[in-house]
């Protein structure tokens, strides 16, 4: 069974590095990405285009996003009966202290940094799939539809 991931993302070189390091750590993911905060919310509520979009397992969320940024989202995702059980994991360059506790606050399941180093941030990402796609219990998300 494929495992469903949502990357809200907007630099083209972090989705590359992203899904280069998610598919050598585990090949049943498939990779969904969003490239700012209004598109997640599109991809999540399912409509337009992502009208036949399958329901995250697990999202990776930047803050610093085009149109609507990631605390918003975030705040939208926690708010939302249906889908505030699916893993919402902070990825992004911040290492501010306001991001990290609004990003609690907002019910983030965790806050990761990202490295700058591509070495450090190949393990980082494999470091979330092996915890939350590996070792985590999560919830059968599909029963939650």
């Amino acid at each position: 069974m494929n495992i469903q991931v949502l990357l809200v993302e907007d630099s083209p070189g972090d989705v590359r590095l992203t899904r280069e390091a998610l598919h050598d750590a585990n090949v049943a993911i498939q990779l969904h990405v969003a490239s700012d905060g209004v598109e997640a919310l599109a991809f999540l509520r399912r409509e337009d285009a992502y009208a036949g979009a399958p329901r995250p397992d697990l999202i990776l969320l930047d803050l610093n996003l085009p149109r609507m940024d990631g605390r918003e989202v975030l705040a939208w995702i926690k708010a939302d009966p249906d889908l505030k059980t699916i893993p919402t994991i902070i990825l992004t360059t911040s290492e501010a202290e306001d991001d990290i506790v609004t990003s609690y606050q907002l019910q983030a399941n965790s806050y990761l940094s990202k490295p700058v180093q591509l070495d450090r941030f190949e393990t980082l990402v494999k470091s979330i799939n092996d915890f939350w796609l590996t070792k985590a219990k999560l919830p059968n998300q599909r029963d939650t539809e």
